[in-house]
């Protein structure tokens, strides 16, 4: 078994999408309580206090999750480590890869709807 620092433990495969749930809860929580306490004015459209702070922190989400994909990739690319070591590193990629594309796609509206609506 690996450590849990090498990038070839299996426990990393799930990494991304634990991540991105992570998030995902975070981000409609957040919105929730944003709208709860201090709900920004309607007429402003978009541009919000929220929108931005829920913005800035989906693209820090974003930004880690592209970095560990491309720490996965470059540790697949390892010749010296077994099929098996590249393979987990290699899927590890593609799965924060795609937590990437999900947190993009989800966090859109964030940047063209205006929140507690």
């Amino acid at each position: 078994m690996q450590p849990l620092s090498s990038p070839y433990n299996p426990i990393h495969i799930g990494l991304g999408l634990v991540l991105w749930s992570l998030w995902f809860v975070v981000l409609y929580g957040g919105l929730s309580i944003g709208c709860a306490l201090a709900p920004p004015d309607p007429a402003q459209g978009q541009w919000t206090w929220l929108n931005a702070l829920l913005a800035l922190f989906s693209l820090v989400t974003v930004i880690a999750l592209l970095g560990l994909a491309w720490l996965f990739r470059r540790a697949a690319r390892r010749a010296r480590e077994s099929l098996s070591a590249r393979f987990v590193a290699r899927l590890a990629a593609g799965v924060n890869l795609i937590g990437a594309i999900a947190t993009v796609f989800v966090a859109l509206p964030t940047l063209s709807l205006p929140p507690c609506i």
